[in-house]
C-alpha cells in the first residue's frame, strides 16, 4: 500500500491537471463561438455561389473553360488535407488523418499518383511520413486566417490541374455538425463538371438567372473563386471542428481527473485508518506486554 505523502502529491498533481483542462475547455469553448458564428455566416454564401455556377455551367459547353473539363485519364490526385496544428482534441486529427491515407491507398490501387497538400502541423507530419509527395506543408495558420489562406491554396491546385500537373483533387476536412459531432469528408473540388451537373436540374426548376456579360466570360472569373470558396468552407469547418473537439475532450478530461481524485482521496483515507489501526495495535501490544 503506498505512503500517505505518495497519495497527498498524487492528489495534488491531479488537481493541478484538472486546472489546466478546465482552462483549456473554457478557451476553446470562447474560440469555439467565433469559429460556429463565421461558417454559419460563410454557408449560405457558399450554397447560393454554388447554385448560381451549376446554373451557369449548364448553360456552358465543357470546352468552355479547362476546369470544367472532366479528363478520359486520371494520373495524378491532390489530396488537399485541412486539420489542427495542435493535438489535445481527442480522435479529430486522428480521423481526418485516416480519411486521408485511405483515400491515398486507394488511389494508389488505381495506379495513380498522389500528392498532399496539407493545411495544418498534425496532417503535414502525417503526410511526411508516408510515400507520398507533398506538394504543399503550411503550419501554424489554423489559429488565425482569412480568405487569403484559401486563396493561396487554390491558386496552387488550380495551376497546378490547369498545367495537368494534377487530373483530380480531392479535399479532406471536418465537417462541423454540432457540438458533438464532426464528420471527416473527402469533397472532390477539382474537376467540377459532374458536381454541376447533379445540381443543374435542382437550380434550374426553382430559379432562372439572367447574366451580362457572355457565360464564357463569367465562367472564367467565377470558376476559380467557386474553387477558393469551395477550400475556404472546408477550412473553417475544419477551425469549428477542431474547437468543438478540443472542448468535448477537455471536458472528458475534467471529468476524469474528478474521478481520479475521489479515488484517491478513499485510497488516502484507507490508507490513513490503516496506520491509525497499526499504531494503535501497537500501543494495545506494548500495553499487554508491560502487563505480563
Amino acid at each position: 500500500m503506498p505512503s500517505l505523502k505518495d497519495v497527498k502529491v498524487k492528489i495534488a498533481g491531479v488537481k493541478k491537471t484538472k486546472q489546466i483542462t478546465k482552462a483549456m475547455n473554457m478557451v476553446a469553448s470562447a474560440k469555439l463561438r467565433g469559429a460556429q458564428q463565421r461558417i454559419e455566416r460563410f454557408r449560405p454564401y457558399a450554397a447560393k455561389f454554388y447554385d448560381m455556377l451549376g446554373d451557369l455551367a449548364s448553360k456552358a459547353d465543357s470546352t468552355a473553360h479547362p476546369l470544367l473539363e472532366v479528363r478520359e485519364e486520371i494520373k495524378t490526385c491532390g489530396i488537399v488535407l485541412a486539420t489542427s496544428d495542435r493535438g489535445l482534441c481527442g480522435s479529430f486529427n486522428s480521423n481526418l488523418i485516416s480519411t486521408a491515407l485511405k483515400l491515398a491507398v486507394q488511389k494508389a490501387a488505381e495506379g495513380k499518383k498522389v500528392k498532399f497538400y496539407c493545411v495544418g502541423k498534425k496532417g503535414r507530419d502525417a503526410a511526411r511520413k508516408t510515400d507520398h509527395e507533398v506538394a504543399m506543408a503550411l503550419a501554424d495558420q489554423m489559429g488565425s486566417f482569412d480568405f487569403q489562406l484559401a486563396n493561396r491554396i487554390g491558386l496552387d491546385v488550380i495551376n497546378a490541374y490547369l498545367t495537368r500537373e494534377l487530373d483530380e483533387v480531392i479535399m479532406v476536412y471536418g465537417e462541423f455538425v454540432s457540438m458533438a459531432k464532426q464528420v471527416p469528408v473527402a469533397l472532390p473540388i477539382l474537376p467540377i463538371a459532374p458536381k454541376l451537373e447533379e445540381a443543374t436540374p435542382v437550380a434550374a426548376t426553382n430559379k432562372e438567372y439572367i447574366y451580362e456579360p457572355a457565360v464564357e466570360g463569367l465562367l472564367a472569373e467565377l470558376l476559380p473563386r467557386f474553387i477558393k470558396v469551395q477550400l475556404y468552407r472546408g477550412l473553417l469547418d475544419t477551425s469549428a471542428s477542431e474547437h468543438a473537439a478540443r472542448m468535448a475532450a477537455m471536458d472528458n478530461a475534467t471529468r476524469s481527473c474528478d474521478d481520479m481524485i475521489g479515488s484517491l482521496t478513499l485510497l488516502y483515507n484507507k490508507t490513513r485508518q490503516a496506520s491509525i489501526t497499526r499504531d494503535l495495535m501497537d500501543i494495545v501490544g506494548g500495553a499487554e506486554a508491560l502487563k505480563g
